[in-house]
């Protein structure tokens, strides 16, 4: 059996994770014109990389923060809490985020107790910390960007609020996985007849196929994993299909 690149004494993942380098295209170029190819022969089989790229934008968001009180006494900060949250559903409000789009977590409750110079304690509470975590999630993916970045002007008021980035995700990847799979076995079998056809020979029928987990990356990222990626930092996406298919040779 010939094969583009050495699979022998190697796990399918990481013959994956090397061929998805851009270099390798150059390698499988030379191989073609290489000695070892022009002697196919009928009844061989033939191993070949094949895959696919195409972009994807995301097209759901989730988007989390949080606000935080501070009291010597919990009525107090739980009191400060209220019309910090209450604020933050005004600011959401205000930009058009629909009730509906945004969860509130439970309140965490956060006791700080006077310590000794030894490192002790006394058993005395010195203060609260009391935190209410929002999670907004919503189709409207560049308005969430644009919120998330201004909502430092809740800063800018005195509420302490942390934005943290937000999770930009692709909700139809099962229907474009399969037509991904098409596109890269349709790859593979163009390289392999390049590669018959130095040998006159002529690929045909698949014998053997293998997927490598799918890789999504940010948009041009030469970014691989042995177990699939999965960016979800950046709106624009790059997805990348890669299946090894053995043809016969006739």
């Amino acid at each position: 059996m010939y094969m583009v690149g050495s699979m022998e004494g190697k796990g399918f993942p990481q013959v994956f994770a090397g061929m998805m380098a851009i270099s390798v295209s150059l390698v499988i170029g030379a191989a073609i014109a290489g000695n070892s190819l022009r002697t196919l022969r009928s009844n061989d089989q033939l191993t070949i990389i094949g895959s696919a790229t195409r972009p994807i934008k995301s097209d759901y968001a989730i988007w989390r923060a949080s606000v935080t009180s501070q009291q010597p006494t919990l009525p107090q900060a739980y009191q400060e809490l209220q019309r910090r949250t209450e604020r933050v559903q005004r600011y959401l409000q205000e930009k058009k985020i629909p009730d509906g789009a945004v969860t509130l977590a439970a309140i965490t409750t956060e006791p700080f107790q006077e310590t000794t110079s030894n490192g002790g304690t006394t058993g005395r509470i010195l203060f609260y910390r009391l935190t209410q975590r929002f999670e907004v999630r919503s189709e409207n993916i560049d308005g969430i960007a644009a919120i998330a970045q201004a909502s430092t002007e809740l800063i800018n008021e005195g509420v302490p609020f942390v934005s943290e980035a937000p999770e930009y995700l692709y909700t139809k990847l099962e229907d474009l996985r399969v037509e991904m799979i098409e596109a890269a076995t349709r790859d593979a079998k163009a390289r392999a007849e390049a590669i018959a056809r130095v040998s006159n020979s002529r690929v045909g029928a698949i014998r053997a196929a293998e997927t490598d987990a799918f890789q999504i990356t940010a948009r041009f990222s030469t970014e691989a994993s042995d177990r699939g990626s999965y960016s979800t930092a950046t709106i624009d996406k790059d997805i990348r299909a890669v299946v090894a298919i053995t043809f016969a040779v006739e």
